[in-house]
């Protein structure tokens, strides 16, 4: 028994269409692949970001939560624990016990919009230290401030700089957010990150009860 073979092989129109869909095949992969790939720079971008805020924001919140602070040595008397408030600027000053030389300093911390970066500079005893940046891309930094109109201990209405006056500044609430770094188009379209906190200016209140 015989049997017969195609022996004519493949055609060159059988060639093509073959490279036509493998190259078809492979161009999905490749774009799968592509957008993976940006889809993961971008969310990695998006987490560090994320982190920056939030640490800057912690920073931030440790030095006014400290604002008014009176060490127990009572060497420095902190009289204005608040001197300059601003809608995106702060200044807040406290003691500080210095375990390394055992003596009181007057820390005195400016908290700054420079161009889109948050900077913090700190002065020992009138001594003001190199600024630093804690905080880039900022998109935005507001400062509101809860005061206390009739000496009860609680806010009684939230306003800006300009409507703080002389009445006593017990919280702070603060509104930060930044985007990340313009180094890939895709990342035009990440919304910033942000947070939105609220402190208690804890040593003001304890100071103005004790001077009553």
């Amino acid at each position: 028994m015989k049997f017969k073979f195609n022996d004519k092989g493949v055609t060159l129109i059988e060639l093509l269409v073959g490279l036509v869909i493998t190259g078809m095949v492979v161009a999905g992969f490749y774009r799968m692949f592509i957008a993976q790939s940006k889809a993961y720079a971008v969310q990695d971008q998006v987490a560090e970001v994320q982190q920056n805020v939030r640490n800057g924001m912690e920073i931030l919140l440790r030095d006014l939560i400290m604002a008014g602070c009176d060490d127990e040595n009572n060497l420095i008397t902190v009289d204005n624990p608040l001197p300059a408030v601003a809608d995106n600027a702060i200044t807040a000053s406290y003691e500080y016990f210095n375990q390394t030389t055992l003596s009181t300093e007057l820390h005195t911390v400016a908290y700054n919009l420079v161009g889109t970066n948050l900077e913090r500079q700190l002065s020992v005893n009138g001594i003001a230290n190199p600024s630093e940046v804690i905080l880039e891309n900022v998109d935005q930094l507001v400062f509101r401030y809860g005061i206390d109109t009739d000496n009860d201990g609680y806010v009684n209405s939230w306003v800006n700089a300009a409507g703080v006056g002389t009445s006593m500044i017990i919280a702070v609430r603060v509104q930060l957010a930044a985007r990340p770094a313009q180094v890939n188009p895709d990342l035009s379209k990440v919304s910033p990150r942000r947070l939105d906190s609220i402190i208690a200016m804890r040593n003001q209140i304890i100071r103005s009860q004790k001077l009553q």
